[in-house]
């Protein structure tokens, strides 16, 4: 909380206001009031939203700005930042909504959001969703990071990532069964992601700073099981699958 030391004068003033049972300035109700603190975000419940769906075309010519640090086609051009391309349309809608809604705070992409509209929002999410995602690379299927992805390890309580993110990590794989359905599409396409993106995606899990939904607090109980070694191994994995 901010703290404000009045003055000299500005204490002996205040202090004979009290004494002689005049009004002081702080007390004056002509005074503006003081602004209430901005109400927290609401939690966002994923596990009811559909499926998104915008104009691609038009997101396209929205797209400019975000290209600066995203790339033109989708691909960042720096590793501290995600690729978009080829991403589910539903993901990036939700991401977009999280940063104007507050759910999720960030220097650059708060402010971006702020000014986008619902619809401008689907169409961005769209356009990159229709891109080509980036090319598959060559990853070390007997890695300690593909073993994690893959099969998990139950002995230290670590879920395999597959079973959300898909084997291929692009994207889960629905059940075919009458069975209740988790929201996949708000579930990220991970392979190819930069290791250091990765990585710091996971220590925000860990550390409950990534944002306010369902889908984070379950990734806030995986990445808890997660040592450093374990994020490295997983962030490399991805990123040259």
């Amino acid at each position: 909380m901010t703290s404000y030391r009045l003055l000299p004068w500005t204490a002996a003033a205040w202090l004979l206001c009290l004494v002689a049972g005049v009004p002081s300035f702080a007390q004056d109700a002509s005074a503006p009031a003081a602004s209430a603190p901005p109400r927290p975000a609401a939690f966002a419940d994923l596990r009811s939203q559909p499926p998104v769906s915008g104009d691609a075309q038009a997101g396209a010519g929205k797209a400019a700005v975000c290209g600066a640090c995203h790339g033109p086609q989708g691909v960042a051009i720096a590793p501290n930042f995600p690729n978009l391309a080829g991403q589910s349309a539903t993901y990036l809608y939700v991401q977009l909504k999280q940063f104007k809604d507050g759910q999720r705070s960030d220097p650059v992409m708060t402010g971006q959001a702020a000014a986008l509209s619902d619809q401008d929002m689907r169409d961005l999410a769209s356009h990159y969703a229709s891109l080509p995602a980036k090319p598959a690379g060559q990853a070390d299927a007997t890695s300690r990071g593909a073993q994690l992805y893959l099969a998990g390890d139950p002995a230290q309580g670590i879920p395999p990532c597959q079973g959300c993110h898909g084997p291929a990590a692009q994207g889960p794989q629905p059940h075919r069964s009458g069975a209740p359905q988790p929201p996949w599409s708000t579930y990220p396409h991970l392979r190819g992601q930069s290791a250091f993106y990765l990585g710091k995606a996971l220590g925000d899990f860990r550390n409950a700073t990534r944002g306010d939904s369902s889908n984070a607090k379950v990734m806030e109980g995986v990445a808890q099981t997660l040592g450093d070694a374990d994020v490295q191994a997983l962030s490399t994995y991805l990123s040259t699958l």
